[in-house]
Order: C-alpha cells, then structure tokens, then sequence
C-alpha cells in the first residue's frame, strides 16, 4: 500500500469516527410517524392497547391476523352450509384502512352472519362505506383542539380533550334505518359525527374516524384511556381477531438498505463507504482496465427461449408471476372460444361457461374460486401454482 492510499484511509477514518461521535452524542429524536403498530412503541403505535386489552376485556381471545382479512377469514368459511366455524370481532386500527375489495367483502359476509367489525380509521375501506350508504367528508379548515364525547349519556364523563395528532374526518351522510349514532367530535364549536353502529344482516359494524385515541400517547395522557376503553365497551367479550400491521411477507419487501438509510450511524457509514468506493475508482481507472468477455449470443429459436425463459422462473421461484400469466391466458381462452366477457368472474358467468362448455357447474365454481382465491392472495407458493395448473387442464382435457 503505497503512502498516498495510506493518508487517503487515514482521512476516511478520521471522518467515519467523528461522525459517530456526533451522532452518537445527539438525543434521539422522538418518532411520531403513525404506524399503528402493534409492536411499536413510539408515541403513535399501538403496543399498549394490545397488551392492555385482556384488562379491558378479560374473558376475550385475541388473534393476530397477519394475512388479509380474505385469506384469514376464508380458512373458517364451511362451503357446505355457507357459514363460518368462528366468530367474534374483527378489529382493524388504522389512519388508512387498507383493505382490497375481496377482503372488504368477506368482512361485510363475516357480518352478516351475526358477528362484528369494529375499524376505527380515518378512512373506512369505501367498499364497506358504499355498501353500508355511508359517506366521510373532510374539513381542512380547523383550529387547535378537538372534544371527543359520546351519545350515550351514561358516558359522559369520558369525554376528552385532544390537542396533538388531530383530523377533522366525519360522517356525512348515513342511513337512519340501519345506524345508531354513538359518538362525536366538536372542532371550532361545531359538532360532528365520528362513532356509528350499523346493523348489517345478523351482525354489526362500529365505524370510528379518530384510530389516534387507541395510540401509546392518548393510552398514557390524563384520561384518554377512558374514552378508549368506553369505545371497546360496545363489543362483546368473545374472540377479537385483530388485523396485525405485519403481515407474512411484508418485511421482504424492505431490502437492507432501506434500513441502514432508516438509522442515522449506518446511513453515515454508507455514505463514506460510497464516497470512498468513487475515489478508488478514479485513482484506479487510469491504471486498470477490466477485460471484457466474450459473450455467446444466444441460439434464436423458440425451444432456446422458451428454456432461458423457464429457467429464469424456476430459479426466481417467482410464483405469483407464473400463476397471473396462467390466468390471464385462461381467461383469453375463455372469451376467444366462449365468447365471454371475464371481467366478473360471479355465479352469472360459471352458469354460462357451464352452458357453453359443457361442463359441470361444481368444476367451473371450483376453478374459479381458485381463481379468485389466488389473484386474491398476496404471497402465492409452488402449491397453489401446481393447484391451478391442475385445475386448468382438467378443465381443457375432460
């Protein structure tokens, strides 16, 4: 190592450790992202409430749910009488109820059959709201604090005052037939509604808009918790199947980078180690040349192709592609030789691709609730592909 790259190390490590220094001399700052998390303990998580819970609920079981509710929720649907072996709550705590339609939809069957929902967001999943012909408007224009209070008298005194983390969602329209009006909020004197039960089939859904009064701040400020407990009052001591903010799978999303960026050290640390791989590459580019290889071009043919394209698969083990292709290509078939339309795959459209095919109607449902199933489902496996594969070509074959 000569004695210029030598003063160049010297210089890059002078710097690494001063800057840990200061790093490591700062206080850390407060996190107030609202994650909602059940596992996060910084102000706008949601740790404290599901562990303190059973306090407020004894006898209650509680599920993490950590797939989509339709998943969840599909393993106890009994196809023979058309009813759910479980029961319960489902409760969803979010500023943004991320919900697709499948899954709204399985919430709104899972409470027609006499059981409840309870999702205190500031946004309802507009499936849910459509169906239930209620409407949430915003008002941008509010000041300083808010009133939380109930419609219940009897809880009057767990009416709270919030200042921090405040936004003015509340229902505008509802339907007077179905729903019960149990609580409100007043920003700048004027009153509006942000707590309902909606009576839907045999079951129930609390709506909420204020998911900031179930976070670790408002859960350890003067009296919040009252006004949390007295809104968990309304659900029954049974089984609370709680929709977990993390999901199987969702961490795989997040490569190693975005955590070192995410922790101040380590983000320091990258950058340096950057910077210095830049300067080794122009002290080096000069001397040093890569040898480039040679590269067989690839055969043209179609077997070649179609092998490297395999290939490329299997090795990925990239199933979810693999298993959309396959359908997309099946419903191509469909309207190409059926002449229907696939867009919605219902009971309508089995009957006519029964008609049309000749198949029986028990197949055709079961190939398109796998269907629906698996463009349903977030994290697909070799299983499930083997599954439908076998299912199309029983279909094309018999």
């Amino acid at each position: 190592m000569s004695k210029t790259v030598k003063i160049y190390v010297g210089i890059l490590v002078v710097l690494f450790v001063g800057i840990l220094a200061i790093e490591f001399s700062k206080p850390k700052p407060i996190n107030w992202r609202r994650t909602y998390n059940e596992n996060h303990k910084i102000p706008y998580g949601t740790f404290i409430l599901l562990n303190e819970i059973n306090k407020l609920l004894p006898d209650t079981e509680i599920n993490n749910i950590r797939v989509t509710p339709f998943e969840y929720f599909d393993e106890f649907y009994n196809w023979k009488d058309s009813t759910y072996i479980t029961s319960g709550t489902y409760m969803l705590i979010n500023e943004h109820a991320d919900l697709d339609e499948v899954s709204a939809q399985e919430l709104l069957d899972f409470t027609s059959h006499g059981n409840t929902v309870f999702i205190s967001s500031n946004y309802p999943p507009q499936k849910i709201l459509d169906s239930l012909a209620i409407e949430v408007n915003y008002d941008y224009n509010f000041k300083g604090k808010a009133q939380f209070s109930y419609a219940n008298p009897n809880l009057k005194r767990d009416s709270i005052t919030i200042e921090k983390g405040l936004s003015n969602y509340y229902f505008s329209k509802l339907d007077s037939t179905s729903t019960t009006v149990l609580g409100y909020q007043k920003f700048d004197s004027i009153n509006h509604i942000n707590f309902v039960k909606v009576n839907h089939g045999f079951g129930n859904f609390y709506l909420h808009l204020q998911p900031i009064t179930f976070t670790n701040y408002h859960l350890l400020k003067e009296n919040h918790k009252d006004y949390a407990a007295a809104s968990l009052s309304y659900i029954s001591d049974d089984i609370i199947h709680f929709d977990s903010r993390n999901k199987i799978g969702a961490d795989l999303g997040h490569s190693p980078l975005r955590f070192i960026l995410g922790e101040p050290a380590l983000r320091w640390a990258w950058y340096i180690a950057l910077i210095s791989l830049v300067c080794f590459m122009i002290f080096n580019a000069k001397r040093k040349q890569r040898i480039i290889k040679v590269i067989k071009p690839l055969e043209n043919t179609t077997i070649a192709f179609t092998k490297t394209i395999g290939n490329l698969y299997y090795e990925t083990k990239d199933h979810n592609t693999i298993i959309d292709k396959k359908i997309t290509y099946f419903l191509e078939y469909l309207r190409r030789v059926y002449y229907l339309d696939t867009q919605t795959l219902d009971d309508k459209f089995i009957k006519n691709l029964s008609l049309k095919s000749g198949k029986k109607q028990p197949e055709i449902k079961k190939l398109i609730t796998i269907i629906r199933q698996l463009k349903a489902k977030r994290e697909c496996y070799e299983s499930d592909l083997l599954r439908l594969n076998r299912t199309i070509e029983d279909f094309y074959t018999k």
